[in-house]
C-alpha cells in the first residue's frame, strides 16, 4: 500500500505515480489525520510512505499518526521524500521510525520537486516548476524500479551537516518558524469555507459566513493542497490566504 500525507501537492502526485507503477492501493493520510482517525490500517506486506519534508524530516504530524495507528500485515517500508533542495538526515530518524513500528527498513529516497516553503524560500513560476517536475522523472522512474524489484534504496548523503539540520535545527525550526500570529479576513474572501474543508490540521475555523480564523498552527506553511481554491501560507509573523487562479488576497496578517 502506497502511504501518503501532501500539503500542496508535490507528494500526492508522487504518490499516485508510485501507486499506478506497482498497481498497489492508494491512502490518504490527510483525511486520517483531519479526522483524528488512528484505526488500524490493513496495508499487506510492503508499504510506501510518500511525504514532503518538513524541517529535515518527515512531517511531525505524519510520524505522529504513524504512532498511533498499527499497520496491519505491514512487514516492509520504503519512504519516499520530495523537497525543494535536502531532506537532511531524515534517513535516520525514518529508520528509528521503522523500528519503533516493527517493521523492516528499506531506506529513504529523496526525490526534488518544486520548491514551495515560502516562508524563506522564493516559489518558482509555473514554467519552471514544469521544468523541476519533468527533472524529476528519471529519479522518478529509478524509485519505481528499485520498489518493482523489492531492493532497498540506496543510502542518501549523510555528513555533519545534515545530522545537524535535522538533529538540533528541527525543533528549533519549528518552535520560531512554524506559527502565525495575528490576521485578518478581508471583503475579498467569498466565505466559500474551502480553506477549513482542506485543512487536514482542522486548524481553520469560519464564522458567519465570512470571518476566518485560523486556531493554530502546527506544521508547514503550506496546509492546503495543491488546486484547491485557495491555498494558506503561514510565514513568520505573517499569514496569507489567496485565490490560486486570480491571485487575489482573500487573508493578510499583520503582526500582534
Amino acid at each position: 500500500m502506497v502511504l501518503y500525507f501532501t500539503g500542496t501537492g508535490n507528494s500526492r502526485y508522487l504518490a499516485r505515480r508510485i501507486a499506478e507503477g506497482l498497481d498497489m492501493p492508494l491512502y490518504d493520510l490527510n483525511a486520517c489525520i483531519k479526522a483524528g482517525d488512528t484505526a488500524p490500517v490493513q496495508t499487506g506486506q510492503d508499504v510506501v510512505l510518500v511525504t514532503p519534508t518538513y524541517a529535515w524530516r518527515i512531517p511531525r504530524v505524519v510520524s505522529e499518526w504513524l504512532g498511533k495507528t498499527a499497520l496491519t500485515g505491514a512487514e516492509r517500508i520504503w519512504f519516499v521524500m520530495d523537497c525543494g533542495s535536502e531532506i537532511g538526515n531524515a534517513a535516520g530518524y525514518n529508520r528509528q521510525l521503522a523500528a519503533q513500528k516493527q517493521l523492516q527498513y528499506m531506506g529513504t529516497a529523496q526525490i526534488i520537486m518544486p520548491e514551495n516553503y515560502i516562508a524563506m524560500f522564493n516559489a518558482p513560476q509555473k514554467e519552471q516548476a514544469r521544468s523541476i517536475v519533468e527533472q524529476a522523472e528519471p529519479a522518478l522512474q529509478k524509485v519505481l524500479a528499485q520498489l518493482k524489484a523489492g531492493q532497498e534504496f540506496s543510502p542518501p548523503r549523510e555528513n555533519l551537516y545534515d545530522r545537524f539540520m535535522s538533529g538540533p535545527v528541527n525543533p528549533v525550526f519549528y518552535r520560531f518558524f512554524v506559527k502565525a500570529d495575528a490576521f485578518r479576513a478581508t471583503d475579498a474572501c467569498i466565505g466559500c469555507g474551502k480553506c477549513v474543508e482542506l485543512c487536514p490540521l482542522n486548524n481553520i475555523h469560519l464564522e458567519n459566513g465570512k470571518d476566518i480564523e485560523v486556531l493554530e498552527t502546527r506544521e508547514d506553511h503550506d496546509i492546503i493542497p495543491d488546486g484547491s481554491a485557495v491555498t494558506l501560507t503561514v510565514k513568520p509573523r505573517f499569514i496569507n490566504v489567496f485565490h490560486k487562479t486570480s491571485g487575489t488576497s482573500l487573508i493578510e496578517g499583520e503582526p500582534s
